[in-house]
């Protein structure tokens, strides 16, 4: 790490890069970046820090910074190569992170769904018992001094995984998403073994996973899990409106029981893989306890808020296994109220290779509402649309416009669920302002 330089992050307000910019600005280096000027979920945490957020503009670029470029610009985005020009120390962003995290006990989180949920427990439960640095996927990041720990996000799109080599991993599964960029469940499934090719000391996976099951690796794999054959098993599991309950055992051993104030049957198996973690790295068992009922979650992941009498929870999920376990999380703290889900399809690649098991997924509310299609950057358009989607949905399927919010208005003391990866929030707001008029008027 260099003092001399300035890190320029192209692409700051993306959920990675605004985390990394957050960590080296915590140790002490000059900080800056650019990107649209759209307002985003992470850039809250970078005015805080005093960040200095450019529009995009390639007389940004000059001598004496370091860039870090964003994955999602390619060679051809003008601050790019005004960089290459220049002859400026250049890296992606999965680069200059295998180079961060090297020193610490580092530990990667991968898989399809639950990486962002998991890392920000793991982050908050080790950050309570030993100086820990992290880098969680909804923006957040810390680099804490003289860390012993460090927590990471490992991310499997477009392989950028591969640029670390973590002391641990943790993977929650592994599932065919990306089909913009993977083939197929197999070539995912290469992608996870060559990561774990890569790790240094144990992982820890998911037992049920079958494709998990027959990873093949150097290192020790501790599978957790619900079942018999699992190294780390949650037995007695009470899923009750105020978290869940478990005991938790290390092959034959009693490691006690703890209570998360979390919901769904993911948010379980998650908390098992800290424990599992922690316990590897002789954390005293009862810190880890204290540690987990403090969790509050991490940015857009069943994050709550009530207005009017509604409650209006915002998820990030676009997967069908993550819609499930948002809609299962949600009967679990909320057993008897009506749940509503408004789904952001996010890419026409996914739609089309995904369509049956979204809708069957989204089914699982009791009448389900759909927005357009979100156009990411790198895919603006596809052979697919939201009305073809909701041809399969049988709960519903009704399409939204930002405009017109107000087929939501029919639903009192219920859970609407606003789902998706790309810009759902905006509908979200628009619902939210009409409830807010309709209480003033009301008084």
């Amino acid at each position: 790490m260099d003092k001399d330089t300035t890190y320029y992050f192209i692409g700051i307000k993306g959920s990675g890069m605004s985390s990394l910019a957050l960590i080296l600005h915590d140790k002490g280096m000059k900080v800056e970046g650019s990107d649209i000027t759209q307002y985003t979920f992470t850039q809250r945490g970078l005015e805080q820090a005093g960040i200095t957020v450019h529009p995009f503009d390639p007389e940004n670029i000059k001598a004496g910074q370091t860039i870090i470029a964003g994955n999602s610009f390619t060679d051809d985005h003008p601050e790019i190569k005004k960089a290459h020009e220049l002859g400026l120390p250049f890296y992606r962003y999965h680069e200059f992170l295998g180079e961060l995290i090297k020193g610490y006990t580092s530990i990667g989180v991968a898989g399809a769904h639950g990486k962002t949920s998991t890392t920000g427990l793991l982050s908050h439960v080790l950050s309570g018992i030993a100086p820990t640095s992290y880098l969680i996927g909804d923006g957040t990041g810390k680099g804490t001094p003289n860390a012993r720990f460090f927590v990471y996000e490992a991310d499997e799109y477009r392989r950028h995984f591969l640029a670390t080599s973590p002391d641990y991993a943790i993977m929650t599964n592994i599932d065919f998403d990306h089909p913009d960029y993977y083939h197929d469940i197999d070539d995912v499934t290469t992608a996870f073994e060559t990561f774990a090719s890569q790790v240094k000391k144990g992982i820890f996976a998911w037992g049920d996973d079958v494709h998990l099951r027959h990873l093949k690796t150097d290192v020790p794999i501790y599978y957790y899990g619900t079942g018999e054959e699992d190294d780390f098993q949650a037995k007695n599991i009470k899923r009750t409106t105020k978290g869940s309950q478990f005991d938790v055992y290390y092959r034959e051993e009693y490691l006690g029981n703890y209570h998360v104030p979390l919901f769904g049957k993911h948010n379980v198996l998650n908390s098992l893989a800290v424990i599992a973690v922690a316990y590897f790295e002789d954390v005293d068992l009862d810190e880890i306890k204290k540690e987990l009922e403090t969790f509050k979650g991490v940015k857009r992941r069943f994050a709550e808020r009530k207005m009017a009498d509604m409650t209006i929870i915002d998820d990030y999920a676009h997967h069908p296994s993550e819609i499930r376990a948002t809609l299962d999380a949600a009967r679990q703290k909320y057993p008897d109220k009506q749940v509503i889900a408004v789904f952001q399809p996010h890419t026409f690649s996914r739609v089309i290779a995904l369509m049956g098991d979204i809708a069957e997924a989204l089914d699982n509310a009791d009448k389900v509402y759909l927005t357009d299609i979100f156009s990411s950057a790198r895919e603006q358009n596809g052979q697919v649309s939201s009305e073809d989607l909701a041809a399969k949905i049988s709960k519903g399927g009704e399409i939204l416009t930002v405009e017109n919010m107000s087929p939501l208005l029919d639903y009192h003391d219920a859970v609407v669920v606003f789902m998706g990866a790309g810009d759902i929030q905006k509908y979200e707001h628009a619902y939210e302002d009409l409830l807010s008029h309709l209480s003033l008027k009301d008084n």
